[in-house]
This record gives C-alpha cells, structure tokens and sequence, in this order.
C-alpha cells in the first residue's frame, strides 16, 4: 500500500478536489464572511494530500488479498475539505464594543483584517486614529485622499506623521481629466454658487471608491458629536453600505468608527498627552479641517461643522464621504429635518412680522411702499438662523422708532426654489431690505450679522 500512496503523491492528478466558495448575500448587510484562518487552500494543498495519503494507507486503499491478484495502481477521488468562514454580525459586534475604548476597538478591527484594513487620514484630529493603531503593536495601513486644493499646513503634517511613525502614506488623488473638465467649465470656485457636491463627488468621492475596492475593510474618525444631524447615530462597527470592497458587491467592506462614542475634547486630552502632531491650522481656530476653499475657522461656542461649507445649508454640511451614516427621515424634505432636529419656529418675537407667501410676493411686487422692510428669509432648522434670533429680535425692536417694518419668511421646503428665484436666497438667513421708492429689494451682503451691523445697513439704504 505504501507504493499506492507514493503513486497518488507523484500523481495529484488522481484526486479530484472539489473546491465550493460560499457567495456573500447581497441582502444581509448585517454581516459578513471573515475567513477564520489566513492559510489558504492552495498553500495547504500539499499538506492535505500528505495527510489524505496517510489515511489512505492505512484504510481506504486496503482491498482483501486474493491469490493470483495483480497489485496495480489506480485513481481514488478525494474531497478536500473546504476552509470553514465565520460569519459576523456587525450590528451584534457594534453593541458589544460599545464601551470599550478605542483602542481596544481599532485592536479588534487590525486582528481581524489584517493587510486588508486601512486607517481613512484627513489631516485632522483623525491624527488620534494613527496613534491608537501604533500602541497595539499591530501592523497598520494608513491612506489619505489629495484633492489637490488641501492647506499646506495640511501637507506639512502629513510629512510629519509618515516621519514620526516611519509608514508611507497611501496617497490617492482625483482623475485628472474630470478636474480639468470641472474647471474649465465652471472655474475654480464654482461650488460657491451651485453647491459643493459635484466639486466633491470628483475630488473625494470617486478617489474613495477606488482606494476602498482594494480592501475588505477601513477605519474613520467619525464621531457622534461631530455634526449632530446627521451623525449622532454613528456605529462603532458596520457593514458599510454605500461602498464596495475587494470582492466587490453590496456588503463586501466593513467600516470601523473607533471614535464613535468619544467627544472631541476626550480626542483633543489623549493627542496632547500622547504628544502626537496635529494639523497647525488648529491654533489658529479651526476645528474640523477640509480643503482650503472650503474651510474657515470658527468662533468660540460654534460647532466645529460651521467652519465647513459655511455658504450652504446646515444640513448639507456632507461631503458624500460617510453618506452612509447621514440620517434621511421619510420624505427626505427639509420639514423631516425640522422635525428630526426638533427645532421649533424662529423669530417669534411680537416686533417680528410673519409674512405669508401672497404676503411676501405682494411685497415684492410693489414699485413704492409706505415703510421700509427689512425681511429674513430664514428655516428653523438652519443653525446659522439659531444664532441670528437674539440679534434679530433686537433689530425689530430698535427700528420700531425709525418707521421700518421687520419680518420673516420662512423660506426653505416648497417656497425654497421661489425664494432663490425671486427673492436672491442663496443659504439661509439671507436678510432682504425693501426700501421706500425702489422696487427692488437690496440684499444684505456681509456674514457679520450682530445688531450695529445690521442697523448700520438699514439705516444707510432705507
């Protein structure tokens, strides 16, 4: 029998393997196969057919001796067994992580994936993400995506971590004749005027997507206290359902948010204990830190999200990275947000006039007026209109005296599209002054809001 399984050794051509690979549900975005071993079939195979050989030896190649029988080799089919997939369930993992630290979080996320999960790097505080992965000991990944429009101090701490923690950053940049066709089009800061998203979508997105398809997994810096309507829900861990992983498909990657339950200030205590470089542009009062056109810093007491695309709605404040973890309530209308928010009405002051739409459009119309109007075209849900009320309300009740009407108008849901029509809303507030003799209403055109401002602009034009 010895020589049999010396033939089957010298002639794997005899065993027939039968290799059968499970399929990931599309529709189970809950879970997903992690292999339970890095062996894989094919560097084990001649192990197997050794230990198939032995078995075969001293059991199934054993046929009773006759007399006169012949000894002759022959083919034996043999199935090798399959490597066992675990299947996790990242919802039931997310609950169990939910207080432990993030260290011990990106620990889990790096032994589980190994080569095959890479740290998102923007430059930020998400700084802490790298740190972390240095204290498990653990061989790490980190990319970042160059739009091409970052700050310099941006650059300079990217050098600085590659050199602190002696890794190559995994760089990747947007197509080059999508950005070309996007400037000559519309220019350099065409966002300004219609919106973020396109400029984005081509700089950030689309780089996204191709980094993502070369992993199983990836890890951000996302925090539930970073921008409350529309990440206050972010898991620890998840199957990421906007982007596509290495096998490609719904469901094939896995997104870790080891940050999730951490506010900044706990962030901000560990990277200076730790002594980790952060971005300069952090001294000198930004927080959250994006491209250059498209970032400014913020005062005391605003959210960090308020230095970001600062022109445009509270809500919009997304770049369409994490769109996955943006909360969209039924109808996806800007009354569903209010509500979500749990913000009631503004301006409700009794000097404050509420202008109805026949009342605003009636007052657009008019070629002379007995008083001046000063109006604001506002939605309860904006936190830049939040912070106009004090202020506002002091206008109306100092202009009383100077003969001058003061409203508001509830612009957003389905007066918005009229209002950018025919009333110049580009984000909101945007405050209107209607003077006495023209019928043209005069736009306040500066973001500085406070009292003397805007008395100073009523005062000069009514």
């Amino acid at each position: 029998m010895a020589a049999v399984s010396q033939a089957l050794l010298q002639h794997p051509v005899a065993f027939n393997t039968q290799k059968q690979t499970p399929g990931l549900s599309a529709a189970r975005l809950n879970s997903i196969s992690v292999p339970a071993t890095k062996i894989s079939a094919k560097k084990s195979s001649n192990k197997q057919h050794r230990i198939f050989a032995q078995q075969l030896d001293s059991h199934s190649l054993q046929p009773e001796s006759r007399p006169g029988d012949s000894c002759a080799c022959f083919a034996a089919t043999i199935t090798v067994p399959e490597l066992v997939e675990e299947r996790v369930d990242y919802n039931e993992m997310a609950e169990k992580l939910i207080h432990r630290s993030p260290l011990e979080i990106m620990d889990k996320a790096l032994s589980m994936f190994g080569n095959d999960i890479a740290i998102a790097f923007s430059g930020a505080e998400d700084v802490a993400l790298i740190e972390y992965a240095r204290l498990t000991g653990r061989p790490f990944r980190v990319f970042s995506l160059d739009t091409g429009r970052l700050n310099p101090e941006t650059y300079q701490l990217f050098a600085e971590v590659e050199k602190r923690y002696n890794i190559h950053i995994e760089y990747t940049f947007p197509e080059a004749v999508e950005v070309q066709a996007l400037v000559r089009s519309k220019g350099l800061f065409s966002f300004y005027e219609d919106g973020h998203q396109e400029c984005c979508s081509i700089r950030k997105v689309k780089p996204l997507k191709r980094a993502l398809r070369g992993l199983r997994a990836w890890i951000t810096g996302q925090r539930r206290d970073q921008s409350p309507g529309t990440r206050a829900t972010v898991p620890i861990a998840q199957v990421d359902p906007s982007f596509e992983g290495l096998e490609g498909g719904v469901g094939s990657l896995v997104k870790w948010n080891p940050l999730a339950n951490v506010t900044g200030d706990v962030v901000w205590k560990f990277l200076r204990t730790m002594e980790v470089p952060v971005n300069a542009l952090h001294h000198k009062g930004y927080v959250s830190i994006g491209c250059e056109p498209c970032t400014r810093p913020v005062l005391p007491g605003q959210h960090e999200r308020e230095g970001r695309w600062w022109w445009e709605d509270s809500k919009a404040k997304e770049c369409g990275l994490h769109k996955g973890n943006i909360e969209v309530t039924e109808g996806n209308n800007n009354n569903s947000v209010h509500a979500a928010n749990g913000a009631g009405d503004l301006f409700t002051n009794e000097n404050v006039l509420r202008l109805t739409r026949e009342g605003i459009e009636r007052l657009a119309s008019l070629k002379e007026r007995k008083e001046a109007w000063l109006v604001v075209l506002y939605a309860p849900w904006c936190q830049f209109c939040q912070a106009l009320e004090s202020s506002y309300d002091e206008v109306a009740y100092k202009l009383k005296s100077y003969g001058v009407k003061v409203a508001k108008f509830r612009a957003d849901g389905e007066h918005k599209s009229f209002c950018q029509e025919r009333l110049q809303l580009g984000t909101f507030p945007t405050i209107l002054l209607f003077p006495k003799h023209s019928s043209k209403a005069i736009k306040h055109p500066s973001e500085k809001r406070d009292v003397d401002s805007l008395l100073a602009f009523v005062k000069t034009l009514q």
